[in-house]
């Protein structure tokens, strides 16, 4: 578990890509914790139009799916790079374990947070406050590894609980 503070999203975003490239079959696992100073990031599936205003907030194009996601202080981003085949289950299994995560870490505080039906994230009284992007990288075409798996959580790092890294251990 690293603890990153609040860093720029596009040298944290390149860094994954080079732990990514270079990480031998026995490396270990890692999860970032940090925050973002505000930035969109601007998916595969995303355009130009997908942001609603002119902004000076930078967009930064990205390798992963979605369309426009904002990023900025107070919100904790977890980033988690972790060898799939290696822990013996497929992103399905890591998306549940990580919602589940969340949905557990949400219900020490007393806060009663739920999947919905065919929507991916956590929510709150029907309210979404956690989100998934996900990008899955292949070394060699064999072994499957999470790059950049992103949660956050619609508090400020100060406000979360000492046993987040507890709870996230559940997930990586």
């Amino acid at each position: 578990m690293r603890h990153l503070g609040r860093v720029e999203y596009e040298p944290v975003w390149r860094a994954m890509q080079v732990f990514t490239a270079r990480r031998s079959p026995d490396a270990a696992d890692e999860i970032w914790l940090l925050e973002h100073p505000p930035v969109y990031t601007q998916g595969q599936a995303g355009k130009a139009e997908h942001l609603i205003a002119a902004t000076d907030i930078p967009v930064v194009p990205i390798d992963r799916g979605g369309q426009i996601t904002y990023h900025g202080p107070g919100q904790v981003v977890a980033y988690v790079l972790i060898d799939l085949r290696r822990r013996g289950y497929g992103i399905r299994e890591l998306v549940k374990r990580m919602e589940q995560a969340v949905i557990d870490l949400l219900a020490e505080q007393g806060v009663a947070a739920a999947r919905l039906g065919g929507a991916p994230g956590v929510y709150v009284d029907g309210a979404k406050i956690a989100a998934l992007g996900l990008r899955s990288a292949c070394a060699s075409g064999t072994a499957a590894r999470i790059m950049g798996c992103r949660s956050t959580w619609i508090w400020t790092w100060a406000r979360l609980p000492p046993s987040i890294p507890a709870a996230m251990r559940g997930w990586a």
